[in-house]
């Protein structure tokens, strides 16, 4: 029997390492935006544009790169659940198998989209409808980062089923590493530094793509030597029994996430045609509350592993139990984090962009979402204990509800009558507030409980 103590260690043991992963995991890419948005103005002569259209084909490439890469994140939650129910279950056979089908699909996945990418840049960049300048450079971004999607899947394959294993520190380091190596190239590379002309948003891609190759490359040493009871020792032969499972547990996440990246695209375009300033700013303020939500998401990874697990073991009371602790050491977090939001938004805005248009247009926009934190951290740790059950399908449903009928309606609903960025911000709040209650919801209703994966 494991006392509330006891719980309340392994669950801040198993989560500050994947809150701090998922912390360099975004990094990476918010490296490069705080790089790009303080572009040097004699780097900025002589690659003839702004930081400020800079950080906006930046920002819109990487979020049309986190679409690419929905397939990854998919068969990663699959293989979650699956290692941390042969955890639970003291089955090795089971959790090695369940990683090496997703290794292959992984790699399979990655081969397409790479190919996609290569050949569509352009006409993916053209769905936010930015002008002809922003979606020209985000396709340059892209393109380069496509050459990275092979590495990437194996690395969020492979860590994926370590966190669901229960070791939560690997990943950390591997993403520690990546990090120094991004910002290390970017900032040679950006500006122009030792010799080097500036490459601007290129060097930026440039940067992450090597980053994420040397992820890769660490990942799959660690798994060779073995780790946490995963070993890959085996030819990656296709086993369809297992691939279906992973798959069953998978595809409603890539579904979800589709749902909400189809959604993030129309209310992208709704954004850039509020000028450039307007999205820039917009886009800082995404990356600053990308910070501030990951104690949120990382916690929802160690509901995840912590559910998985109990089920496995055929404990379905210290999957709940474990899941409320989450929810309470991640609400004090992010209720700090969000305060500060709300009490000092021009310092956090200035910290990334010089332009002093984008950040008074971002003031209102991070205090509003320093008001939604904890919602959004309830809406991460409860969908995140949903997944590791194996109940994937809710949270879908909860985004084509929340996303769909009303963030969308109401940003256009606030644009139209002048509420401008901050009524999309007002709109972004209430969609993770609704989220977070169906989650609950859900999750107190107690299906989960016999969900078989």
């Amino acid at each position: 029997m494991i006392t509330p103590k006891e719980r309340r260690t392994r669950v801040f043991q198993l989560a500050m390492p994947a809150v701090s992963e998922q912390i360099l995991n975004t990094t990476v890419g918010l490296m490069d935006v705080l790089l790009v948005g303080r572009l040097p103005a004699a780097a900025a002569a002589v690659l003839g544009y702004s930081s400020a259209t800079a950080l906006a084909a930046t920002g819109l490439a990487n979020e049309m790169y986190w679409t690419t890469i929905l397939l990854f994140m998919a068969i990663g939650t699959g293989c979650t659940a699956l290692t941390a129910r042969a955890k639970g279950a003291h089955d090795r056979d089971m959790g090695n198998e369940a990683l090496r089908q997703g290794m292959i699909m992984g790699v399979a996945s990655a081969i397409i989209m790479t190919v996609v990418v290569m050949f569509g840049a352009q006409t993916m960049m053209s769905v936010y409808r930015a002008n002809e300048e922003v979606t020209a450079l985000g396709a340059e971004v892209l393109t380069i980062l496509g050459y990275a999607l092979i590495p990437t899947a194996i690395g969020m394959v492979g860590m994926a089923s370590m966190r669901g294993a229960g070791d939560t520190r690997t990943p950390l380091y591997i993403m520690i590493a990546v990090n120094v190596i991004n910002v290390g190239l970017s900032y040679l590379l950006i500006g122009g530094s030792f010799g080097i002309a500036p490459m601007g948003v290129a060097g930026a891609a440039i940067g992450a793509a090597v980053a994420r190759t040397v992820g890769m490359i660490m990942t799959l040493v660690v798994l060779l030597r073995g780790r946490a009871g995963l070993h890959l020792t085996r030819w990656l032969a296709p086993q369809l029994d297992m691939m279906r499972r992973v798959v069953r547990v998978g595809l409603p996440f890539a579904g979800e996430q589709a749902v909400f990246q189809g959604a993030l695209m129309v209310f992208l375009g709704m954004v850039t045609q509020l000028g450039t300033a307007a999205y820039a700013a917009h886009n800082v303020v995404i990356r600053i509350e990308s910070l501030s939500f990951l104690p949120g998401w990382g916690y929802g990874i160690a509901a995840s592993a912590l559910v998985g697990q109990a089920l496995g073991a055929k404990r379905a009371d210290e999957a709940q139990a474990a899941t409320k602790e989450a929810f309470v050491q991640t609400s004090i977090i992010m209720i700090v984090l969000g305060g500060i939001m709300v009490l000092i938004p021009g310092f956090l805005l200035r910290l990334f962009i010089f332009d002093e248009a984008v950040v008074q247009a971002g003031i209102v926009p991070l205090q509003i979402a320093g008001v939604f934190q904890i919602g959004m951290g309830a809406n991460f740790v409860y969908s995140g204990a949903l997944r590791g059950a194996g109940d994937t399908k809710w949270p879908l449903y909860t985004k084509i509800i929340a996303t769909w009928g009303f963030r969308l309606p109401i940003s256009y609903a606030m644009l139209h009558f002048g509420y401008g960025l901050n009524g999309v911000w007002i709109a972004m709040g209430l969609d993770f507030f609704i989220q977070a209650l169906l989650a609950y919801v859900r999750f107190r209703q107690g299906s989960w409980r016999t969900m078989q994966v």
